[in-house]
């Protein structure tokens, strides 16, 4: 029977609020799943209007998540930080990397508590191998990594995974040093997967769902490449990075994730740290 994951000291106390919108559960209704409710998809059917392209960038966005795990577990990581997990969609990133690797380790980490509860429920580990889920926030850098720490060996390499995460996170409240205390917290041969949405070619769209987040309480603030790049600063770039979701690959043999070249407002890549 597999290991069963182990809830956060939270768990189901925190309560739900259904008034506003999450941008897990928008999310998880742009990918057509149903853990959502009326206030999430009605947003996520606004967003759709204005841009319909954003549930194509979902999707691409989410087989980069897929693409980066495997390389990693195939080049040998263990251990996974997954923060702005969302809900659980299926093929998660411990099922991925356990996929390959068997005894991975991973820790999700998200602040909306409906994602507890359901990670609770679906978030099931190896025997060999250990799935935690924390309720923290990406502005706790300092809380995540010491309740990481519980689970995961930091003196070892670990893979940290933000994904649609730190556009959510404006400069005012310091995007950029967040991201680079949490890579300082892990070793070296750590990796960093991470993408972010741009209004690069789309920037009349992109303010009008800006303005929607805003009127549903929630700041969005898209970025353009330069700004996503510094994100990587400082660190060893594992094929391209940052490119359109669309185009990365790890390295010159694999194909592109989506070569038809579909319209995406997303940027990704993944790097090394030295």
């Amino acid at each position: 029977m597999s290991a069963p994951s182990v809830p956060g000291p939270e768990s189901g106390l925190t309560r739900i609020d259904t008034s506003r919108p999450h941008p897990a559960r928008v999310y998880d209704y742009i990918l057509g799943g149903k853990n959502n409710y009326p206030v999430d998809e009605q947003l996520a059917v606004q967003i759709l209007d204005i841009d319909p392209t954003v549930a194509t960038s979902a999707k691409v966005n989410r087989l980069f998540m897929h693409r980066a795990t495997e390389w990693l577990a195939r080049a040998g990581t263990r251990q996974f930080l997954d923060i702005g997990t969302g809900i659980p969609t299926e093929p998660n990133l411990h099922q991925v990397a356990q996929r390959i690797a068997p005894d991975s380790r991973v820790v999700y980490t998200d602040n909306d508590p409906i994602v507890l509860r359901h990670a609770e429920a679906l978030l099931r580990s190896t025997p060999e191998g250990a799935t935690h889920y924390l309720e923290a926030d990406v502005r706790e850098p300092g809380k995540i990594v010491d309740l990481a720490a519980e689970v995961l060996d930091l003196d070892r390499p670990v893979a940290l995974s933000l994904i649609s995460l730190m556009h959510f996170i404006p400069d005012e409240q310091g995007a950029y040093d967040l991201v680079r205390g949490l890579i300082d917290a892990l070793a070296p041969g750590s990796h960093l997967v991470f993408s972010h949405a741009t209004a690069d070619g789309s920037e009349e769209e992109a303010e009008r769902v800006v303005a929607l987040y805003r009127e549903g309480g929630v700041t969005l603030r898209p970025r353009t490449r330069a700004e996503v790049a510094r994100f990587f600063h400082g660190l060893e770039p594992v094929g391209p990075a940052p490119v359109l979701v669309s185009h990365w690959r790890p390295d010159a043999e694999t194909e592109e994730l989506a070569p038809d070249d579909p319209p995406v407002t997303v940027y990704a890549g993944m790097a090394r740290k030295p």
